[in-house]
């Protein structure tokens, strides 16, 4: 946590900050989904409420906080009551071990912009967002409803299908790059493409060193299962409303059910973090590596703080960006492809993807044996 009391503090004020970012930034989702499926479909959306619909948000806030708070007669309180409040935990835990730029070094203290570094982050990532899978079971049991207990079997039988092939996919890019630490994985990306195989040292000045470019099947297969794990379309069997109502969370409204979202939401979060990590060079910037922009940044800025401050702030920039781009695609996908049946969901993922990603491991061991790739 640190070696002082001063930063004891800040670590604790950064794991605060990394909960409020998801928390904060569902209801700008909100909006920009409102808005964006409403020009996708040739609609106006939320535009009365405050300027460009943006106190939509609040009078949500507002409708959420104030819904009658009730329980289903049959319903198992305990776990019904719980399940929205551990629906939170998951997203939040994982999306801390998430760095979002350079360590920021102020006055012989080194704060890194992350809630807590962990040199086996994808294991801890992988391990406790596998947990969304009982909050789903606790939802769709606790509320001892039929269309409940249908939603929540379908989604975490869906969620446990896709674990396969997601965490499968990546298998390949921990061989490529020899870590299970973000970091260092973001570390290995900086630069313009560089690497050796076949006694050949292989360059381009037009490409970044970014994982897509050395592992764009894994890119492919990790990007569609995390819109199973998240349970967006064309994935969202457990809410498919002509069939089941709403999954596992029908007997659920106002703030549990907003709660329910918040997780949701998080966990798209957290798909498209571990996206720009893994292939798109975390918060690095394309072409340029880290000392680059610091040697840039000493030379607009007086003193070592003010370069440290000004190179941290420009990564977090580049990470934002890339996490932008990566939600809005979450959004457009919504709002243009049908659901599949759930019969076509299985076999996507048992009889495609899990090969695939299966395939795509062992052709990585062949070429790291035999062509020495080094990133």
């Amino acid at each position: 946590m640190g070696n002082d009391a001063f930063e004891i503090t800040i670590n604790l004020i950064k794991l605060v900050a990394v909960f409020l970012l998801i928390v904060q930034a569902v209801p700008i989702l909100v909006w920009v989904e409102r808005r964006g499926s409403a020009f996708i479909q040739n609609r106006f959306g939320p535009n009365r409420v405050g300027p460009l619909g943006l106190l939509q948000l609040l009078a949500d806030a507002v409708k959420f906080l104030t819904k009658e708070d009730f329980a289903p007669d049959k319903a198992i309180k305990p776990l019904f009551y719980a399940a929205p409040v551990f629906a939170l935990i998951p997203a939040a835990l994982a999306f801390a071990a998430i760095p979002l730029s350079v360590p920021l070094e102020i006055g012989g203290y080194v704060f890194r912009i992350q809630g807590y570094e962990m040199n086996v982050g994808i294991v801890f990532i992988l391990g406790v967002s596998g947990l969304a899978a009982y909050t789903i079971l606790m939802a769709g049991w606790g509320s001892g409803s039929k269309f409940s207990l249908l939603g929540a079997l379908r989604a975490s039988a869906q969620v446990i299908s896709y674990e396969l092939a997601l965490g499968l996919s990546i298998v390949g890019v921990i061989m490529m790059y020899g870590t299970f630490n973000l970091t260092e994985m973001i570390t290995a990306q900086q630069g313009a493409m560089k690497f050796h195989a076949f006694g050949y040292e292989i360059t381009s000045r037009f490409l970044p060193n970014w994982g897509i470019f050395y592992q764009p099947l894994a890119a492919i297969l990790f990007f569609a299962a995390s819109f199973a794990e998240s349970n967006r379309l064309p994935f969202d069997l457990a809410e498919g409303e002509a069939e089941i109502v709403a999954g596992f969370h029908t007997e659920y409204g106002g703030f549990k059910m907003l709660m329910f979202f918040i997780g949701e939401y998080g966990h798209m979060i957290l798909g498209s973090s571990l996206m720009i990590v893994f292939f798109f060079g975390g918060y690095g910037l394309p072409g340029i590596t880290v000392d680059e922009v610091r040697s840039w940044a000493a030379g607009v800025t007086d003193g070592a703080a003010g370069a440290s401050v000004l190179t941290t702030l420009i990564h977090f920039l580049s990470f934002t960006v890339k996490l932008v781009l990566f939600l809005w695609i979450f959004i457009w996908v919504r709002w243009t492809l049908p659901r599949f049946r759930y019969d076509q969901l299985m076999d996507l993922g048992w009889r495609t993807m899990l090969p695939w990603a299966l395939g795509n491991t062992i052709l990585t061991a062949l070429v790291i044996y035999f062509t020495s790739v080094l990133i």
